[in-house]
């Protein structure tokens, strides 16, 4: 499976891990593990795996910011690539996403 989430305990704040590719292709699979922790209201977006991103892919992390308040600190992106940063870093999500 590409794209998991996984809820805490509370329902506070959900973990999603992206693998392979994340385009258009991925678009109801990703809004299915935003909307599987109903209550989050944190996210951690675990990239390890993910090895591509496009411009639609920045655009459903948009809208997650955005279901959440809009707070930097409220989405966070781990462990992304050199090829994944090199997207986000160009598209300036380091202003808009915690990026670890």
């Amino acid at each position: 499976m590409p794209i998991s989430a996984i809820c805490s305990n509370d329902g506070q704040e959900s973990v999603i891990k992206i693998s392979g590719r994340f385009d258009f292709g991925e678009h109801q699979a990703f809004k299915t593990a935003c909307d599987a922790c109903d209550s989050a209201q944190k996210y951690t977006l675990d990239l390890r795996a993910t090895e591509y991103v496009d411009s639609s892919a920045l655009g459903m992390l948009l809208i997650l910011r955005d279901k959440v308040g809009g707070d930097k600190s409220r989405v966070k992106i781990l462990n992304a690539n050199s090829e994944v940063k090199k997207v986000l870093s160009i598209a300036n999500f380091e202003k808009l996403f915690t990026i670890i």
